[in-house]
């Protein structure tokens, strides 16, 4: 490679790798910080901010995360409905025992940019709740 040319990382020149991250103990914005760097291949050799080049990432043990702090009770998600008065809040505490995948999901996807390539993104994460997930043929 000539040093008077800028490496930009091709689509069909990417390899993607499958990870299982485990979520038991870990703490929420540590693990979502780790997770979103993956999918946005940071971590890589050969990271290109405009094209899609992270891993595939399966987390399990999705309902054993930690919060620190009084965050189970204080941490609000809010949802609009889109009718008047309809604004619906639950905390975090709620949601874990509702959707458990939902608090690592949402974490991920307000680290990742705000674009298209966000969604592809996304589509590359896994959440499981346990320690069994679908993706065994995959993960070497």
């Amino acid at each position: 490679m000539t040093m008077n040319k800028a490496f930009f990382l091709k689509k069909g020149e990417r390899t993607p790798a499958w990870r299982v991250i485990d979520a038991e103990g870990k703490v929420l914005g540590r693990l979502a910080t780790h997770i979103a760097n993956a999918l946005r291949g940071k971590d890589k050799v050969d990271f290109t901010k405009h094209t899609d080049g992270g891993d595939y990432i399966v987390v399990i043990n999705a309902d054993k995360i930690k919060l620190t702090g009084n965050k189970w009770q204080d941490k609000i998600y809010q949802h609009y409905t889109g009718y008047i008065g309809n604004l619906k809040e639950r905390t975090a505490s709620e949601m874990q025992e509702r959707q458990p995948t939902f608090i690592i999901t949402r974490a991920v996807r307000n680290m990742l940019p705000k674009n298209r390539l966000s969604r592809t993104m996304m589509d590359k994460l896994k959440v499981y709740v346990g320690d069994k997930h679908p993706h065994q043929a995959q993960v070497k």
